[in-house]
């Protein structure tokens, strides 16, 4: 039973804890583009949950809470790294999110797979990056 394998199905969902929910709100549905599943606000815990989904695929959680201690992220702290998307022309991603404001690192190239990516940051300095595929 030891060696028995967890029958997953694939990642459900990525959640991630905002500490200004309208301007973490606004970058995932109007700079990404997800889709708003449901918005709810959970007045005993003063916490809105928001599901977001991409081409009806259900993929973040973006919760707010009072007093959320800041994301330890530079030097690599341990837990979760980034998340990354992936695209198709990298390129003129990175021109869409600068348009958009953002900052975007310089391109590099994995060196195991030979594809191109790039990292830039949400509101609250969470790492993002863009895979092309």
């Amino acid at each position: 039973m030891i060696n028995q394998k967890i029958p997953l199905l694939g990642i459900h969902h990525v959640a991630i804890i905002c500490s200004k929910y309208a301007v973490s709100k606004q970058f995932y549905t109007e700079i990404l583009g997800f889709d708003i599943i449901r918005e709810v606000y959970r007045k005993e815990r003063d916490s809105y949950k928001l599901d977001l989904s991409f081409q009806g695929v259900y993929y973040i959680e973006l919760f707010s809470f009072p007093e959320t201690p800041p994301r330890v992220s530079r030097p690599e702290a341990c837990g979760l790294r980034h998340i990354a998307f992936e695209v198709s022309n990298l390129d003129e991603t990175v021109q869409i999110l600068r348009n958009k404001g953002l900052i975007c690192e310089d391109i590099r190239i994995d060196e195991f797979t030979e594809k191109r990516f790039t990292f830039t940051s949400d509101p609250d300095q969470l790492p993002i990056e863009f895979y092309e595929r």
